[in-house]
């Protein structure tokens, strides 16, 4: 770091996205991206016309997008708010809500959340997950403070049922609830209905795991009008044309045709049974997922050492160093395909390794 910068943030630790080596061709399960691609109806509204107008700047009020999510969802436009990347979400709402009241989250969950509290000098505190990595409800009533929860959780992908998200929402009634929905379609239920019950609930999501666009980096929240106008403050003090004309095209399409990314969704839920059974067939413990991933490890096989053979064999797993979960991985539920291929350069480790006969 230069001499140059606000010494506030020496001791900043960053959030550490998945790698992406370029050296060879991977099969590529550790950054939960969507093994499809965006649908022919959403990659045809990206057309030439569209890209010659990218000499104008972007509608900063983004209408046709929020009009277009708001009819899939139910809800009005004045209750969506559309980010670049459902981050730029969390990082307006640790910002606003955050420093105002303290933070509380998870040990075991989206390492962005401790990122952010650090990076706003945020009083933050951190709630272990059970030790079977559920998460302790009572953990979160009543905590006055800004509360975060993903749902399902990252990266064990074990969900919450909406009663219990209720609960916690109910009694915190003077500080901001936030629930980050970037996995909800694979499974879960989603707590947006209960937007018009509680003005103190903001429920986010994204486009870049059910939706296949990870590369357009579009997010999007829902929540009570004054949380909405909140988020906007921040977004026309920051950068009021934060989504750029050609994601906003596509987003809107993409909302148009959202029978194909569900049924994208049920494929995906389908590939993950048989990986979960396929898995465990071999001895792996696997949680219970709702995501688009499982978290898995092996009893007599180290996490890292899983991570690494399968990465000599061109697959790309994710692995994390915290002592908690370091003999586990997070693998990405892709194609059935490369779900077939992983299991069997799976089998063929353990044979490597002795421990299949």
């Amino acid at each position: 770091m230069s001499r140059f910068k606000c010494s506030e943030f020496s001791n900043l630790k960053e959030y550490v996205p998945g790698e992406q080596p370029r050296d060879k061709q991977y099969i590529k399960l550790n950054t939960n991206e969507s093994p499809y691609p965006p649908s022919p109806a959403t990659i045809q509204a990206v057309d030439s016309g569209e890209v010659a107008d990218l000499c104008l700047y972007s509608d900063p009020e983004c209408k046709k997008l929020k009009q277009a999510i708001a009819k899939t969802y139910g809800v009005k436009p004045k209750n969506v708010f559309v980010s670049n990347g459902s981050d730029e979400i969390l990082n307006f709402a640790f910002m606003l809500y955050g420093k105002a009241s303290g933070a509380v989250f998870a040990d075991i969950t989206y390492g962005f959340y401790k990122v952010f509290a650090q990076l706003y000098g945020i009083d933050y505190s951190i709630k272990p997950l059970n030790s079977d990595f559920t998460i302790n409800v009572d953990d979160y009533k009543s905590t006055g403070r800004f509360t975060v929860l993903a749902n399902p959780n990252a990266p064990t992908g074990i969900a919450l049922p909406l009663k219990k998200i209720e609960e916690i929402v109910a009694s915190n009634p003077d500080t901001v609830v936030l629930i980050d929905e970037a996995y909800v379609d694979f499974g879960a239920e989603s707590a947006r209905g209960l937007i018009s019950k509680y003005k103190n609930l903001i429920v986010c999501m994204t486009y870049s795991k059910s939706r296949s666009m990870a590369g357009a980096r579009l997010g999007f929240c829902f929540a009570d009008e004054e949380l909405i106008k909140d988020l906007e403050l921040i977004r026309y003090s920051t950068n009021p044309y934060n989504i750029n004309r050609l994601t906003q095209v596509a987003g809107t399409a993409a909302m148009a045709d959202n029978d194909y990314y569900m049924q994208n969704c049920e494929r995906i839920i389908e590939t993950r049974k048989f990986t979960t059974e396929e898995l465990t067939a071999l001895g792996f413990d696997v949680l219970e997922s709702k995501a688009n991933f499982v978290f898995t490890k092996h009893p007599e096989l180290s996490g890292k050492d899983f991570y690494l053979e399968l990465k000599s064999k061109g697959v790309l797993v994710r692995h994390f160093e915290t002592e908690r979960i370091a003999d586990f991985n997070r693998i990405t539920i892709g194609s059935m395909e490369e779900m077939t291929e992983f299991i069997k350069i799976t089998r063929e480790i353990l044979k490597e390794k002795g421990l299949l006969k």
